[in-house]
């Protein structure tokens, strides 16, 4: 049989292995859940141990479903909810504490503390971030200062750090004996405590956010081979690629020169354009951060606007709302209003992210009358993940000075075909779905790929790419701009809403 790629996608609801052959295309999956963790308001915990185990189980799924061995697959890749932050005993593999997702901001007091000895943005020139609940540097600061012993471990060289590629990465190669701790330049570029010009841990920053480099992984590229796995199903198998999820969709959808932007519609709403080889500083709410890094070549940045609540949206509809049993009646329940009934949704349930980053917002529906009625409240929900993304893309051509032409659209949403027409409508520029929508972890399965020869070069990788459908913009200009201020005032109504 001709060999695959295998990519483990670690996503923030599930955890998923697909099967890839030499076209990028999908020949098996293997999925499981994973329980979404509330303690407190603003808290959101995942269950690294349970994470690991669905893992390990997807790849043994994925690899029965297709009737092959691990001899068949030439290569894994990994990717993962980049942010997300995981401190675990080196010596007995144990979580010291459930994972700090990456919606959770239990830490915007130290946000505010640092805020008011510098102002948001100063770490932005050496991280190229604001200072956010977002990111994995104070996650981590907050399990050193708060899980009993962690601070003394860590000193010691005993309890070790990673985001969930780190965490996957080690227990596929070993995990007490003998794992991997490292992570790729891509997901040390949002813990804040690399510096993106030198593409390692800055001393500085480590001693402004009191984390010691002994807990820390080792920073490789995003691309070679770094080991083999030790798990039975995959024993020997060369793992040679690691991207966050978002920077893995941008390898996937082929945006691999400077100006080409994605938009990924998952749990959240992430739009990434390829800047090249130079970071583009951004005065417009962006994040500047590494797309990746092949092997030895130069590191490529990008610019990203990042939407906390998206398809999280849907899923609050079905599970706290309940006017939905699954997301998937979203769009019907949408379609049964002709418009949004002068309704919005501004979804800042962990705050708003690019390009606000106001962490003291919080959710807001504006403009219900009696006339309103679920299905308004349904499509307005949708509407606000093709708003978000507007409020993105108008600062990325702002930062970049690039006009965004078309926009390569990905994740679990873009099958939502209402929301992806108006969001077309929205942005008055066309919006593009690939044939192969499993982006994120086609991206892992490329980087992994190159590193192992199975694919060549880039070149294949943009030869893989096709269009499944194409939606282009029909709105009346009057008609989008009128929407729009509409949405803006929504948005201002939610600052502020808790005090600082």
């Amino acid at each position: 049989m001709t060999q695959l790629i295998g990519a483990i996608d670690q996503g923030t609801t599930s955890s998923r292995f697909i099967l890839f052959g030499h076209e990028g295309d999908i020949v098996s999956i293997g999925q499981k859940e994973h329980e979404q963790i509330y303690a407190q308001p603003g808290w959101v915990e995942h269950d690294a141990a349970e994470i690991w185990r669905n893992t390990d189980e997807v790849i043994s799924e994925a690899l029965a479903r297709a009737r092959i061995g691990r001899q068949d697959v030439a290569a894994i890749g990994i990717t993962n909810q980049r942010e997300t932050t995981v401190l675990w005993d080196r010596h007995t593999g144990e979580p010291l504490h459930n994972a700090l997702v990456w919606q959770d901001t239990r830490v915007n007091e130290l946000v505010a503390a640092y805020e008011r000895d510098g102002g948001q943005d100063r770490f932005r020139a050496q991280t190229g971030l604001p200072l956010a609940s977002y990111f994995s540097g104070l996650k981590l600061q907050w399990l050193l200062d708060n899980v009993p012993g962690a601070r003394e471990k860590a000193n010691a060289g005993d309890a070790v750090f990673g985001t969930m590629d780190s965490w996957v990465l080690w227990n596929l190669t070993g995990g007490t004996n003998g794992g991997l701790h490292v992570t790729d330049v891509t997901n040390a570029s949002r813990t804040q405590l690399m510096n993106l010009a030198t593409l390692d841990w800055d001393d500085a920053l480590l001693a402004e956010f009191n984390v010691p480099r002994a807990v820390l992984p080792k920073i490789v590229p995003s691309s070679e081979v770094y080991g083999n796995a030790a798990i039975a199903s995959l024993e020997g198998t060369p793992v040679a690629g690691i991207l966050g999820d978002q920077q893995a969709a941008l390898v996937g959808q082929a945006c691999l020169e400077p100006g080409e932007a994605k938009n990924t519609y998952g749990t959240g709403c992430f739009m990434l354009m390829n800047t090249g080889e130079k970071p583009i500083p951004s005065t417009a709410g962006l994040l500047t951060t590494v797309a990746y890094q092949f092997g030895s070549d130069n590191a490529h940045y990008a610019l990203e606007g990042s939407v906390a609540i998206a398809g999280a949206l849907v899923q609050w509809l079905r599970d706290n709302l309940r006017l939905i049993s699954s997301s998937s009646e979203v769009e019907a329940l949408a379609r049964e209003a002709e418009d949004n009934g002068d309704v919005y949704f501004v979804p800042a349930f962990s705050g708003l992210y690019a390009p606000h980053w106001k962490e003291s917002a919080r959710g807001v529906i504006a403009g219900l009358t009696r006339y309103a009625n679920r299905s308004h409240i349904a499509r307005a929900a949708l509407e606000a993940t093709a708003f978000q993304t507007r409020e993105v893309l108008e600062a990325m051509e702002q930062d970049s000075r690039i006009a965004i032409r078309e926009l390569r659209a990905d994740g679990g949403m873009v099958a939502n075909e209402l929301l992806m027409q108006f969001q077309s409508d929205i942005l008055d520029v066309p919006v593009v779905r690939p044939q192969v929508t499993e982006t994120t972890a086609l991206g892992a399965a490329y980087a992994a790929g190159l590193a192992v020869d199975f694919w060549s070069g880039t070149d294949e990788i943009r030869n893989n790419w096709a269009v499944d459908k194409r939606w282009s913009p029909a709105m009346e200009d009057s008609t989008r701009e009128a929407l729009y201020r509409s949405w803006r005032k929504a948005v201002k109504r939610s600052f502020d809403w808790i005090d600082e």
